[in-house]
């Protein structure tokens, strides 16, 4: 139980997901081909009406990509060449003109989504990025990919962290990814492992505060990712990636704030929070046993009134089985369970006194009351 830090100053959630920026590769037109590859149309009538030269053809294309036209003749013959998908996904994550990247990003989502009448993928495409082409981006973001920082919100203000990231692509590859995940695998662009990874990373993206205004659309990549595995993969996959972060999110306010991200009405998403909550309450309570009733006896046996007990922990401890057990049948299914719930939301209701002046005294006693009052339980009696 040592890994919470219970000071009185923790009042915010908040970690250092991005350190210092790499300088982003330049999207270097001619490397591409793509003149070569868009030849005949280069050589065509209606090039020689345009007056087209080589040195203009980076400008025409980038206004064919602004336009939107780039999008509609891809469609025209429902097929994406190399040089197209390559320009446009660099253009995508490395651009520093803003509409550049926006309108690659555009035009990614717009070919990934497409489909025919009988629901099946209509583009053909001749490259694909792989994940490990994703992660590059990342690296050059500065994203602390394995080794994000622990430190509290106000440690990271001390530390110059406006000037830190997050960098202006990091809102297009959040929407690639989603795209990707939509698509399924239709175009086979991540494994069932490598998505695991990214529904990582999405939670630690909710975990940076200079990121809040990007929230609906991280809510919408995660429910992406969540809904790419399939059915049979998907109890594996739950616990694999729950344990994953559960081992890596700080033992603070950021743990509870890694779980309510996961804020999905959908079953695969309360499935998932409800999984994350409990493997971080195990490591919490510092304990090798995993087993339901044997981590609630735990709680349960907490003496709330010893003036040593930290309530701060006690607070993180009430908020996480409140997330693992409010999303899973448990409390119907086990009236033990239920049963040991209520007399934990009792203790901490009743055996802390409105005026217990403590460091979180009132926070947990408010909150027990109100589960208690919203859970029927016929509960033991009371411990002393």
């Amino acid at each position: 139980m040592e890994e919470i830090s219970g000071e009185d100053d923790v009042s915010s959630w908040g970690i250092q997901v991005f350190g210092n920026q790499k300088t982003p590769q330049q999207v270097d037109f001619s490397e591409f081909g793509i003149g070569i590859s868009w030849q005949s149309f280069m050589e065509n009538e209606l090039n020689s009406l345009l007056e087209l030269s080589a040195d203009k053809e980076e400008s025409f294309f980038e206004g064919l990509l602004e336009n939107g036209w780039l999008s509609r003749l891809v469609f025209t013959s429902n097929h994406v060449e190399t040089s197209i998908a390559k320009w446009t996904f660099d253009l995508m994550l490395y651009s520093s003109k803003e509409e550049l990247m926006t309108s690659a990003c555009d035009f990614w989502c717009s070919i990934l989504s497409s489909r025919n009448e009988e629901d099946k993928p209509m583009m053909l495409f001749e490259w694909l990025p792989t994940f490990s082409e994703l992660k590059k981006p990342l690296e050059i973001y500065g994203f602390l990919l394995d080794s994000p920082s622990t430190s509290s919100n106000s440690e990271i203000l001390d530390n110059a962290y406006d000037r830190l990231g997050p960098p202006q692509n990091i809102t297009a590859w959040i929407k690639f990814v989603a795209a990707c995940c939509q698509a399924g695998k239709s175009f086979s662009i991540f494994a069932t492992s490598e998505a695991e990874k990214i529904a990582g990373i999405i939670v630690f993206l909710f975990l940076d505060r200079k990121l809040q205004g990007l929230s609906m659309i991280l809510n919408e990549c995660m429910l992406s990712v969540i809904h790419f595995f399939k059915d049979k993969e998907w109890e594996t996959s739950c616990v694999n990636v729950a344990k994953h972060l559960a081992f890596r999110v700080p033992k603070d306010l950021n743990c509870l704030r890694s779980v309510e991200c996961i804020s999905g009405v959908d079953t695969r998403s309360k499935h998932l929070r409800s999984a994350l909550a409990f493997e971080i309450l195990i490591l919490c309570l510092d304990t090798k046993v995993a087993d339901a009733e044997e981590v609630l006896r735990l709680l349960k046996s907490v003496n709330v009134k010893d003036k040593n007990c930290d309530l701060f922990k006690i607070y993180i401890y009430l908020a996480l089985a409140e997330n693992w057990l409010l999303y899973v049948p448990l409390l119907e299914e086990k009236p033990l369970i239920k049963e040991m719930w209520g007399v934990f939301l009792r203790n901490c209701s009743c055996q802390i006194t409105s005026t217990d002046l403590r460091s979180y005294a009132s926070k947990v006693r408010n909150k027990a009351s109100y589960l208690l009052q919203g859970t029927s339980v016929h509960v033991l009696p009371r411990e002393v």
